[in-house]
């Protein structure tokens, strides 16, 4: 497993019963049913960052708000959405958006898409003065673009609870992202998490043509 990069300054508050397996499991059963025709619409699957997830969930309360971005199969059923709600909205053709309100999480097809939602949340918890905190991952790509940079310093200024993880497969779409970028290696704020793995799927569906009738 890669090294996540924790600050010390967090505290793991819950268990995580949902186990590696079961989260491979149900990523498997979405990729036959794509591939069989069933799912009509865009996926994008996760695999081989089980491990990370897992320890990074047990510091994300469940009352917490969770953004990421269309990867986000995995991160919605370890913050608490059944495997049959998720199931569905994946048919339904949600899989690059999926939300729920209970628990709170929110997800977007767009790269950077949920920075400003996740930073307007964290405000309004702040301003209410909620214990709860937000909770924002994004990719390495994501990472360097300008709107993570401003949300990033405007949070920090403002000291807002919100925490922010990048998840790191190396890739802009199909490109090398320190390439797309020109960069000798990834710029890490120190006071996010981080993580390293590798795209086992292609950026979008399951890497097989698939002949929809």
């Amino acid at each position: 497993m890669k090294k996540i990069i924790i600050p010390k300054r967090l505290k793991k508050c819950r268990t995580v019963k949902i186990k590696k397996l079961e989260l491979i499991e149900f990523e498997e059963e979405i990729a036959k049913l794509f591939n069989e025709g069933k799912i009509r619409f865009p996926i994008h699957l996760s695999k081989g960052n089980e491990f990370q997830l897992i320890d990074i969930f047990k510091y994300i309360s469940k009352k917490d708000w969770v953004f990421c971005s269309w990867r986000n199969h995995y991160h919605a059923l370890l913050h608490g959405i059944s495997k049959k709600n998720l199931k569905k909205q994946i048919l339904n053709g949600k899989s690059m958006y999926i939300s729920s309100k209970s628990p709170y999480f929110c997800s977007s097809s767009l790269a950077g898409g949920i920075l400003p939602l996740a930073l307007g949340v964290a405000i309004a918890i702040k301003r209410k003065k909620i214990k709860r905190k937000v909770w924002v991952f994004v990719g390495d790509m994501t990472s360097q673009m300008g709107v993570f940079q401003e949300v990033y310093n405007y949070s920090r200024n403002f000291n807002l609870p919100i925490e922010f993880i990048i998840e790191d497969n190396g890739k802009s779409v199909h490109t090398d992202t320190k390439k797309a970028w020109g960069l000798k290696k990834i710029k890490i704020p120190k006071d996010v998490i981080y993580y390293k793995y590798k795209l086992f799927f292609p950026p979008w569906g399951t890497g097989k043509w698939v002949e929809f009738k």
